[in-house]
């Protein structure tokens, strides 16, 4: 009786003749087939024939984040030895206890040494020292990406192996806990000549709180992505890299100075930055190939200098904002971050900027510049009355805008959004507002083509809009109601009003609306 094992090299190894076809195909074909395996399968495959355990000593691509890392224990795994032994318990990983032995370096260890290692991932709890030595056989074997996730006992040390591989293309270390530090400047600007993808996660920098000379064209002539994310104590921060096409710097709560300048930079993404305390925050930006800019959940600087943003097309602009720190030299801020961007085709403005857009209107709009060439607009806010005049200046800014989304913040409670009773029966004062602004928002009317509303509540605010739209919107095509959660208690009013919105729409407009 054939057993499974017999089956297994059977299935593997012989066509219907009985012929090995599959093990006469390249390395290469071989080795992108096995890519889309799990690790420990792949080792698998080494037990068919010698062509297999070839295959498998000199396969590229080691990803070991299909191991799950908490039950591995390095401490107790034995010293190598090249025994027998050994390489059939590397041949199938199955055999031993992952506890009794590390086996991404029994892996590494008995590689093929004339097969340079393409990609290395992984993700675990070790020692610095082991880490240390698994990164040391990595870059031995000229590894041209290494990914790394760890959790240790104590901070570490950034690997000073990896400053001189000239193989490295992409490096990403992410440390769970509790963090790690960097080496020396003047020992990390001796590195990453050949690096273009750069990630670091958990950074310990109260050491070295300036990174002003680190991230220059001379240190690093050919990054392309740099991603950092909760570096601790950093203070200031200067990106100058030349050939830098993605930035992304995220959870860096005590920054107060960034500069970022780079011909070539297409993507800058800046998320959960800067002190909400400190009263001489700044940020600078010289990008003249920026495409796509997000700008979320940062406390606002003193200080905003963006030039030479000619290319931008998208971004998404929030700020954190702590205690309702409105000051005028903050307000300015704002205004010239938004002025900047007056070139986009598409926006975003997330919650409290918004908010903070609104209520201080009379200041900005002698300073903002207008959206000529806006095309979306995708707008939070609360929607209560105070806001209207800077909601219609912004809408005023936006002359050429195709598409509005609204959606409407559900934090403002439902019981200040009163209704208006005579809603039908006389124009309410924020209808008789948005009718003063039909002159001054023609441009606009003449352009914009869809309306969504999330969060539409049939309330005097909204209500009145949504007329005001149909009413004088000449090239108005569709507009989508989206109600959000609501009281039931005066449903039927709800209906009525509905019905009368919908028979307003036939009356003033061809456009089509819809509730959901």
């Amino acid at each position: 009786m054939e057993t499974r094992s017999a089956k297994r090299k059977k299935y593997w190894s012989e066509g219907e003749n009985g012929i090995d076809r599959i093990s006469d195909l390249p390395d290469v074909v071989l080795h992108q087939i096995l890519f889309h395996l799990p690790i420990k399968s792949i080792a698998q495959t080494s037990v068919l024939s010698k062509r297999w355990r070839s295959l498998w000593s000199s396969f590229p691509d080691l990803d070991f984040t299909s191991i799950n890392p908490i039950g591995v224990d390095s401490t107790n795994a034995p010293n190598t030895k090249s025994s027998i032994k050994n390489k059939r318990l590397l041949l199938c990983p199955h055999s031993f206890s992952v506890k009794r032995l590390d086996f991404i370096s029994q892996v590494l260890a008995f590689r093929d040494k004339q097969s340079d290692l393409r990609i290395l991932r992984f993700r675990a709890p070790l020692s610095f020292s082991r880490l240390n030595g698994l990164i040391r056989l990595a870059v031995r074997q000229n590894v041209q990406e290494l990914d790394v996730e760890v959790a240790t006992d104590d901070y570490f040390n950034f690997p000073r192996s990896v400053l001189t591989s000239e193989s490295l293309r992409v490096f990403k270390l992410r440390s769970r806990y509790p963090g790690f530090r960097l080496l020396p400047p003047s020992v990390m600007k001796g590195g990453f000549q050949s690096l273009h993808t750069l990630s670091l996660s958990l950074v310990i920098l109260y050491d070295q709180p300036t990174l002003s000379d680190l991230f220059t064209d001379s240190s690093f002539p050919r990054l392309k992505k740099l991603n950092l994310d909760a570096c601790f104590g950093l203070k200031q921060l200067k990106v100058s890299c030349l050939a830098l096409e993605e930035f992304t710097l995220e959870n860096c709560f005590q920054l107060h100075g960034l500069d970022v300048s780079g011909a070539k930079l297409k993507t800058l993404q800046v998320a959960s930055c800067f002190d909400a305390y400190c009263d001489k925050s700044w940020v600078k930006i010289n990008a003249p190939s920026l495409r796509v800019m997000v700008w979320e959940y940062n406390a606002i600087t003193e200080n905003s200098s963006l030039e030479n943003l000619v290319s931008a097309h998208e971004a998404s602009i929030g700020f954190f904002v702590l205690n309702e720190d409105f000051s005028v030299t903050k307000l300015r801020s704002v205004s010239n971050l938004l002025s900047a961007l007056s070139r986009l085709h598409t926006l975003t403005l997330e919650g409290q900027c918004v908010e903070q857009v609104l209520s201080s209107r009379n200041y900005i709009a002698n300073l903002m510049h207008p959206f000529d060439q806006l095309k979306s607009l995708e707008l939070q806010t609360g929607f209560n009355k105070h806001n209207l005049p800077g909601l219609a200046y912004l809408f005023k800014c936006s002359p050429a805008l195709h598409t509005l989304i609204l959606k409407i913040l559900n934090d403002y409670k439902i019981e200040q959004r009163k209704w208006n009773k005579d809603l039908w029966d006389m124009p309410s004062s924020e209808e008789q507002f948005w009718e003063s602004q039909s002159q001054a928002l023609k441009p606009l009317l003449n352009n914009l083509s869809v309306v969504k509303i999330h969060g539409f509540l049939e309330c005097e605010n909204e209500v009145s809009l949504a007329k005001f739209l149909l009413k004088h919107g000449k090239a108005l095509q569709e507009i989508t109601l989206f109600s959000g959660h609501c009281n039931y208690r005066d449903y039927l009013r709800r209906q009525k009003i509905r019905s009368q919105l919908m028979g307003f729409s036939r009356a003033s407009s061809n456009a089509k609306i819809e509730f959901l």
